[in-house]
């Protein structure tokens, strides 16, 4: 399944987000080799991320979401788990 994450960014989020980089990128990078990253970025307004992950359940995604270095350092203010159907565009094996 898909999962949307919405990371909103905290009062001290920008200058966070410069420092944490690095670790929140390698946090990615074992679902990025799976295959499991969908699309992933800031968001140009510098009010937080999207990421759209695959996982298997969303207590899995939530799980993935809370340990994230931007979550755990205090990037994040808030974060979100949300389940996505992906209707376009067509993700392989889609009716």
């Amino acid at each position: 399944m898909k999962f949307v994450i919405l990371g909103f960014d905290g009062p001290d989020g920008e200058a966070k987000r410069k420092v944490h980089r690095p670790a929140h990128l390698a946090n990615l990078e074992p679902l990025v080799r799976q295959g499991r990253v969908v699309l992933a970025g800031p968001l140009t307004d510098k009010t937080g991320s999207l990421i759209v992950i695959e996982a298997g359940s969303l207590a899995e995604a939530q799980a993935f979401a809370d340990t994230d270095p931007y979550t755990v350092q205090g990037v994040f203010a808030r974060v979100e788990v949300h389940p996505f159907t992906q209707v376009f565009p067509k993700s392989e094996g889609a009716a």
